[in-house]
């Protein structure tokens, strides 16, 4: 039986692609590292497929098949009588190494979930609306720390080694509502409300280990748990002073303007016991603050070439001044002892894509979207003031699912690292990661025959 309905297709590929993802599935946070054992972990990269498989770059993209979670100016680029919907899935696979006492330990994890959930369509001629509901930060961390045996610690020196055991889980999720107005041809402007909330459940456990003296010591268990909601906003422009039949340059530039999550932490530290007694407990609320960020670029197109360069600003430093001490790693004289804070970031994206001739009838292969893109910033906090450079290589295609059609199935793929640059010298986690992707874009209008908002002349 032959599939034609776009929209069927689209239904029977992720009716497939299900039995691989359930027996993929290891875990369903979407980060897994040291790194996001302070604040709201590690922020995801924004975007849909097509975006993220190009670096990221998007911020001046301008596209009727493409929905921008990046710049709300570009939601009045969906065409009259049109609806565009985004769904994406991705999968990454962690790999953590460090180096202690010269000897090399390592840890692999996987995870799985959902990256977006979007839309885009016209409201009137010249203005459109926009939604996006995305993961905005991952926390997932397991680590271990031994303090060892030391006959003269007033408090520990009755006790043999002591094993701390750190972990946390938890996600902060964006809703982004926006409209787009095109002032006049080439020209657009936009805003967008965005909405954040998710908890965070980080805990230790301290285990001590008896040598001398009667009776066994109690294990002592810590929690402390984030609720997070907050509001924030966005404003941005896109400019094409290049718009003809044969090419288009646009120019973009978003601001945000960044937000207090001011999350109520509640904490409790209780002790093993039979009765697991509660030896403290509070609630409080936690300075935490969005960052202001600012996000510019450029974005040309042919028929056949796109090519995008965007450099994102975040001002995490601001709002975040507070530091932390933590951790350990080396033993006797040679122990470390790391003060975390937040830093600004500066980061760069490029991208590409290529279409060889996307009306071919008959080739396939040369209807295929082709993509690569490459990111390099630097990591959010630094570790006794050294900052943890971090890159990332992608690539992808996009595979529509009718002739001339702009709905389509969209592969991506990431390889990134993290912290190499400081990672020996400090003692620190050096991190690469891989991720894979699925993402499905569905166009209702003119391309593939589907009029959802026109009303019919017959009955």
């Amino acid at each position: 039986m032959q599939v034609k309905n776009p929209v069927i297709k689209l239904l029977v590929a992720v009716a497939a692609l299900f039995p691989v993802v359930a027996a993929a599935q290891t875990s369903s946070i979407n980060a897994f590292s040291p790194y996001t054992m302070y604040g709201i972990g590690e922020v995801n990269t924004p975007g849909t497929l097509q975006m993220r498989s190009m670096g990221g770059v998007g911020v001046a993209m301008r596209s009727t098949g493409v929905v921008n979670l990046l710049n709300p100016a570009a939601y009045c680029a969906v065409q009259p009588k049109t609806f565009l919907f985004n769904f994406g899935l991705e999968g990454q696979n962690y790999y953590n190494s460090q180096t202690i006492n010269n000897a090399d330990k390592s840890t692999v994890y996987n995870t799985f979930n959902f990256h977006d959930v979007a839309f885009q369509l016209p409201v009137a001629k010249g203005l459109g609306l926009g939604f996006s509901l995305t993961p905005y930060s991952s926390v997932g961390y397991r680590t271990k720390y031994y303090h060892e045996y030391d006959p003269t610690d007033p408090v520990f020196g009755e006790m043999g080694n002591v094993q701390y055991t750190y972990q946390g889980e938890g996600d902060v999720t964006e809703v982004k509502l926006g409209m787009g107005w095109e002032i006049f041809r080439g020209f657009s402007i936009g805003a967008a409300f965005q909405y954040y909330w998710g908890s965070i459940d980080r805990t230790f456990v301290m285990t001590p280990t008896a040598i001398t003296g009667e009776g066994s010591p109690v294990s002592t268990t810590g929690l402390s748990e984030y609720a997070i909601s907050s509001v924030k906003g966005q404003v941005g422009f896109q400019w094409s002073p290049i718009m003809n039949k044969r090419r288009i340059l646009t120019i973009g530039a978003t601001y945000d303007f960044g937000g207090d999550l001011n999350p109520e932490v509640t904490n409790r530290i209780y002790s093993a016991d039979i009765n697991y007694s509660t030896i403290k407990g509070d609630t409080t609320h936690m300075k935490l603050t969005l960052p202001r960020q600012i996000n510019a670029g450029f974005f040309y197109q042919t028929a056949k070439w796109s090519f995008g360069v965007d450099y994102v600003y975040q001002n995490w430093s601001s709002g975040n001044n507070l530091s932390e001490m933590t951790g350990t790693t080396g033993t006797g004289d040679n122990k470390l002892l790391y003060e975390v804070a937040y830093t600004n970031t500066s980061t760069v994206k490029a991208g590409v894509e290529f279409t060889p001739n996307r009306y071919d009838v008959r080739n396939f292969m040369k209807r295929l979207s082709y993509r690569a893109g490459f990111r390099y910033g630097s990591h959010n906090q630094t570790f006794n003031g050294d900052r943890l450079s971090q890159w990332a290589v992608t690539a992808g295609f996009g595979l529509p699912v009718k002739l001339w059609a702009v709905s389509s199935i969209d592969v991506g793929v990431e390889y990134g690292r993290r912290g190499y640059n400081v990672a020996d010298r400090l003692g620190l986690v050096r991190q690469q990661y891989f991720k894979i992707a699925v993402g499905f874009t569905l166009f209702a209008g003119q391309e593939n025959g589907e009029y959802w908002f026109m009303r019919p002349k017959y009955d």
